[in-house]
């Protein structure tokens, strides 16, 4: 006799168990899939590929300096995605395109190019069926040419954005010269790994008639190269750079970190790790970074504090907040702030809460006069409710040379008596490219260590917190 169930066609549990199982398999390869052919999606940046991102749009060219394996490129990918699909996440603070894009892209060579800038923008370049797993998201690739004579790159891709055009974008190599990246106007370049100077000039001389942008990434390991130079010692309102060390990935633990610096030969490991280019004897504090960092504490009561100030408007106004142990004369930065373009009133709402009894010191330009209010820069910061030293910042013996103040962090440098709060982050990217050229001091990027300086030239003025509610400096006097 036929079964009831079976007579009607009914399915069994064990056929419903069944079924419901390949539907939930079904739908979580999709969502794999969707997951994989989506990456921009997933982009969280760390703070220091946020800040490379936002300079976009303040600065037509961009130079993200960091260590091996940090994520540079990774940015760069990432960034160049969101230009050629218009796909940009809710935290973007950068430069945007609203319409399609043509963009340039590209490495040392064209095997390099493909291993790198193609892989991550596209996906493994020696298996097609994985193009689409890359940063530009698989739906958005319209069309792809392949490059003759190398296995597996690319020579173009056709991008949907999200306007209803296409963005086109071109990959290229320096090993073939300036020729090769002569395409038609441009709106965006993207240089992963240090390029030759030529090659570097015919990607601006590219986007000059669309005012179009300009990003490098690499690890500076050809020392200060004239592209290197170009962003530290050529001073422009068009360019900016970033720098990012192994402290700034956080997906390495700090064992993880100390191993890798560790793996580097010596001469290596800054670049490497930090990305700092080599400045050999050009530079001003030849003293390993390990040596003068220190985690911070708690200030000892009985020790004494004193603050330094730099000035500056289109370079930025730096601040020092510094610590004196008397008995080791050992001089510590504790704080440090930097901002430009920014007024008295700004600056001082940020360092008042530093402490109102905090005593200044401050350079001799400070007593120059503002154009607009006629008053001295020094008068106006204590208008504001700071603490400023009667007079600029001298040594004991009344004179104030630069390389006298040089000399004296140096040697407290290398005697252990000078040490910096590992939480300075803007002082340790400062010091690492201190250096001379043509035995000056290059006066750039020096302004929350000037302010260190001024602090320690002045240290014989430094109070102990407690002396707040008894003292504070007028224009002459402590009162």
């Amino acid at each position: 006799m036929t079964s009831l169930s079976s007579a009607s066609g009914s399915s069994t549990p064990q056929s419903d168990l069944s079924s419901i199982l390949k539907e939930q398999a079904a739908l979580l390869a999709e969502l794999d899939r969707r997951r994989r052919t989506n990456l921009l999606a997933r982009y969280q940046p760390y703070s220091k590929q946020k800040e490379f991102h936002a300079a976009g749009n303040g600065y037509r060219e961009r130079l993200f300096m960091a260590g091996n394996q940090l994520g540079k490129t990774l940015a760069g990918a990432a960034e160049a995605s969101m230009h050629l699909t218009g796909r940009y996440p809710d935290w973007w603070d950068g430069r945007r395109f609203e319409c399609p894009v043509i963009m340039l892209a590209g490495s040392e060579s064209y095997e390099l190019t493909r291993d790198g800038v193609q892989r991550l923008l596209i996906g493994p370049p020696m298996n097609e069926e994985d193009w689409g797993t890359g940063y530009i998201p698989k739906a958005a690739i319209v069309e792809t040419t392949r490059r003759s004579g190398v296995s597996g790159a690319l020579d173009s891709v056709t991008v949907r954005h999200v306007s209803g055009g296409v963005s086109t974008l071109l990959f290229k190599a320096y090993e073939q010269g300036r020729g090769k990246w002569q395409a038609n106007t441009v709106d965006y370049v993207w240089f992963d790994e240090e390029p030759p100077e030529d090659v570097y000039f015919e990607g601006i001389t590219r986007t000059n008639a669309t005012s179009g942008s300009i990003a490098v990434t690499f690890t500076p390991l050809k020392g200060m190269s004239s592209v290197v130079a170009r962003y530290i010692l050529e001073k422009s309102p068009d360019r900016e750079v970033i720098t990012m060390t192994i402290d700034d990935a956080e997906h390495y633990t700090p064992e993880e970190r100390q191993k890798i610096v560790d793996s580097y030969p010596a001469h290596e490991r800054e670049a490497r790790t930090k990305g700092v280019p080599s400045l050999g004897s050009g530079r001003i504090f030849p003293v390993a970074e390990e040596s003068i960092t220190i985690a911070p504490f708690e200030i000892p009561r009985h020790w004494v504090q004193v603050g330094g100030l730099d000035f500056g408007w289109d370079h930025p106004f730096g601040a020092a907040g510094c610590a004196w142990d008397r008995d080791a004369d050992v001089f510590y930065v504790t704080k440090v702030y930097r901002e430009r373009e920014a007024t008295p009133i700004i600056h001082a709402a940020a360092l008042k809460p530093w402490g109102a009894w905090l005593p200044w010191s401050w350079p001799h330009d400070g007593l120059q006069h503002d154009k607009g209010s006629g008053e001295q820069l020094a008068t106006q910061y204590r208008a504001q409710g700071l603490n400023m030293l009667p007079e600029r910042a001298t040594f004991d013996d009344g004179t104030n040379g630069v390389e006298a103040g040089l000399s004296d962090m140096l040697q407290r440098m290398q005697t252990g008596r000078f040490k910096v709060f590992s939480t300075c982050g803007e002082w340790f990217e400062e010091f690492r490219l201190y250096h001379r050229k043509d035995g000056k001091v290059v006066k750039e990027r020096d302004d929350v260590i000037s302010a260190s300086r001024y602090a320690l030239m002045m240290k014989r003025f430094a109070k102990v917190k407690a002396d707040n509610a008894a003292w504070k400096f007028t224009d002459r006097k402590v009162v």
